[in-house]
């Protein structure tokens, strides 16, 4: 769903410009809590849930209220000014309503401006197959999923299909033909969507997130077909990943999906914010980078989800990436603290001998 018309709303939303914030928390009986360099701060007057509800009511059509007030959430797409978009999701607590919106940049950042690894545009070369984006919320993966279809938007004449809630970034046709879809507004059912978007000569398809089963059996299906198929989890890495994609399964179907993935699977991208110490970078992300080669296909069929880590590690030359050398990277590169980076580490003393160029597996 997306919301056009100026609203008193607008002024919170057009705040977190001025003050740089990411986020914007409003919950009744507090002043509005914006992020700012990862950290929430409170800024002006308490609003009232009365005066929260104003807002709301004031703001959103009527239809809308009815169905957060029935449902319990809403999750929207809002455009506040020209080309300045938030992703909003609305909800009772208590009885009450709170909101909490992430900006979303105008247009979709470099490589170098979301300080992404080079070594992660290889995802976008793949002409079919299934590549996930990994990590919790708020860690930027639509934002690496809107980088990759940048870039195959430069360079293939291609037809990029999406479905997405809510639509965070507008893509505007390049060398590719791009359809972009929303839940509650183009197709209100995930799983009839991807079946009938399978149908519409898709070369690439974006799933905003792998939901349940029927989803990602459908992705899978489609990654089989000869699509490149994007999509998201909120798993912390790439072997944690596998387990929780066969926890959608029942145990008798375990087998087939282990040799479906190991055919299908291209890469695991996971992801996670950390704290930068350069004043103008706020937060830069540590990136695990997994592609499917032999051996982690190996593993993958026989169960040996538990090798995947050291596969990474001893894949660097195929363009993989460890956690311990995503984080080394961020401190060779002065944007992150040692002492920050041990703290984010899966496994800290590998970290400390890999500073000292020292190969700990």
């Amino acid at each position: 769903m997306q919301n056009t018309h100026s609203t008193p709303i607008d002024k919170l939303f057009s705040h977190m410009i001025s003050v740089e914030a990411s986020d914007l928390h409003i919950k009744a009986d507090n002043p509005p809590l914006f992020r700012i360099a990862g950290e929430l701060q409170r800024k002006g007057n308490s609003l009232s849930a009365e005066k929260i509800e104003t807002l709301i009511r004031n703001w959103l059509p009527e239809e809308d209220v009815e169905n957060l007030f029935e449902n319990g959430s809403l999750d929207l797409a809002h455009e506040f000014a020209e080309g300045r978009r938030v992703r909003v999701s609305v909800f009772l607590q208590r009885g009450r309503i709170s909101l909490v919106a992430r900006l979303v940049n105008a247009e979709v950042p470099s490589l170098e401006e979301l300080h992404l690894p080079e070594n992660i545009t290889q995802a976008g070369e793949f002409r079919e197959g299934l590549i996930l984006v990994c990590g919790i919320t708020g860690s930027g993966k639509s934002t690496t999923l809107a980088f990759l279809l940048d870039r195959i938007n430069s360079n293939r004449a291609h037809h990029i299909l999406t479905f997405e809630d809510p639509i965070e970034y507008i893509f505007e046709d390049k060398k590719c033909v791009i359809n972009q879809r929303e839940f509650g507004l183009d197709f209100h059912e995930w799983a009839q969507a991807i079946r009938t978007g399978v149908r519409s000569d898709p070369d690439v398809m974006l799933i905003g997130e792998m939901r349940d089963r029927e989803t990602f059996n459908l992705a899978l299906t489609a990654a089989e077909t000869g699509h490149l198929v994007l999509s998201t989890m909120h798993t912390s890495g790439a072997a944690g990943t596998i387990g929780r994609i066969l926890d959608l399964f029942p145990e008798g179907q375990h087998d087939q999906i282990r040799r479906s993935l190991a055919m299908n699977l291209k890469g695991i991208i996971s992801q996670r914010l950390v704290p930068s110490f350069q004043e103008d970078i706020p937060r830069v992300p540590a990136v695990e980078l997994m592609w499917t080669n032999a051996p982690i296909r190996k593993a993958i069929e026989e169960g040996e989800e538990s090798q995947i880590n050291e596969l990474i590690e001893v894949g660097a030359e195929e363009g993989m990436i460890s956690w311990t050398k995503a984080l080394v990277s961020l401190i060779k590169d002065d944007l992150v603290e040692k002492r920050v980076a041990k703290e984010y580490a899966p496994n800290p003393q590998a970290m400390e001998a890999s500073l000292k160029g020292i190969s700990f597996r």
